[in-house]
């Protein structure tokens, strides 16, 4: 009977003793259950540094200014807000009459060459000399046209009115103006809208 129970006892420490190395032990912090770690390491688990861990989930995200980008230079809206501001500005300059200038001749007449110094988009004007039309509607293309303008003594005024401003305004122009001797006289742009006139005066002496 003796060797029966210092047998059991012998088995239940056997027993309890390989359960012990098994299962490892728990620790109850907080309310839950962490494995037991020697150090800061686990044998099942790899190395977690707790605090590292927090730092980076408390992290705030970088706020984005979505006025600038990183090297602070004006947005693409930035951009087409300040174009579209001169352009209004630009197309209130071109709703005014434009004077070209003035110059001298001893000829009896001048020729006048323009064309449109841009986009060929289907530019129109109308010219007048003096009050007199001379072309009602004459279409601006990539080439010059010749004009030959007859002079009276004295004051001349030649007007040319933007009658549309094609399919991309404003209306716009290079003009050039040569004396009777072939010497260039005027080398002019235009950018008119629709109505406005661009004038030039010419003194015969």
């Amino acid at each position: 009977m003796k060797k029966i129970s210092l047998s059991l006892l012998l088995f239940i420490l056997a027993f309890n003793f390989i359960q012990a190395q098994e299962i490892p032990s728990t620790k109850n912090t907080g309310g839950s259950i962490k494995p037991a770690t020697s150090g800061s390491n686990s044998v099942f688990l790899p190395r977690v540094n707790n605090e590292t861990e927090d730092i980076f989930m408390k992290k705030e995200e970088p706020k984005i200014n979505m006025r600038q980008d990183k090297n602070g230079l004006l947005t693409e809206g930035d951009r087409v807000a300040a174009e579209w501001k001169a352009d209004k500005k630009a197309k209130g300059e071109y709703a005014k009459d434009q004077y070209l200038g003035d110059v001298k001749t001893n000829g009896k007449f001048v020729e006048l060459y323009c064309r449109d110094h841009e986009f060929v988009d289907g530019d129109r004007v109308k010219i007048t000399v003096n009050g007199e039309v001379i072309f009602n509607n004459l279409a601006l293309t990539g080439s010059y046209k010749p004009i030959l303008v007859t002079l009276q003594s004295g004051f001349n005024t030649i007007e040319f009115e933007a009658l549309n401003q094609g399919l991309s305004g404003p209306n716009t122009a290079m003009l050039k103006v040569f004396g009777e001797d072939g010497q260039q006289l005027v080398s002019k742009e235009w950018n008119l809208l629709t109505g406005a006139k661009a004038s030039l005066m010419v003194v015969k002496q």
